[in-house]
């Protein structure tokens, strides 16, 4: 059993989420789902809590009645081989929600995401502080991260 589990609090959409995960991430699954009876807070028959596991990390989707939001204090960072790896994930997970800058996004459940590259660490620690300064510029002038450019800039500092 996984120690520590993210739940993710949703406004009565916690069953739309689960179902949208599934769709963006290739390796996602939905697991039990849980739902309201009689005289409980919620619709009964709604969903009161959705299992979900992507790339391994499970996660608990809860639905409950409007009273919290997202922040982006908060973000689940989607790590990316390819800068194709990067394009999907960038537009599933900003189709309906908002795009932000340096990578960052917000779904339309109002979930923050950042869509990063692999290297990204290498890069920003740089072998010099110029590569990290240069690189950092660069990231941002980007919404969605751009790795060749990302590269080019650290190449160009050393």
């Amino acid at each position: 059993m996984q120690k520590i589990v993210p739940c993710l609090f949703f406004d009565g959409k916690a069953e739309d989420a689960v179902n949208f995960y599934k769709s963006v991430f290739k390796s996602a699954k939905i697991g039990h789902i849980a739902r309201y009876g009689d005289n409980m807070p919620m619709p009964k028959g709604s969903v009161m809590t959705a299992e979900l596991e992507i790339e391994g990390q499970k996660f608990l989707a809860l639905n409950g009645p409007p009273m919290f939001s997202f922040s982006p204090a908060i973000s689940f960072m989607v790590n990316c081989e390819t800068q194709q790896d990067i394009d999907h994930y960038w537009e599933k997970l900003s189709e309906g929600g908002e795009t932000q800058q340096c990578g960052w996004l917000k779904d339309k459940f109002g979930v923050s995401w950042q869509v990063i590259p692999n290297e990204m660490p290498h890069l920003m620690g740089g072998a010099s502080p110029a590569q990290s300064q240069k690189v950092m510029e660069a990231v941002m002038k980007m919404t969605k991260l751009d790795i060749k450019a990302l590269k080019q800039a650290y190449e160009q500092a050393a």
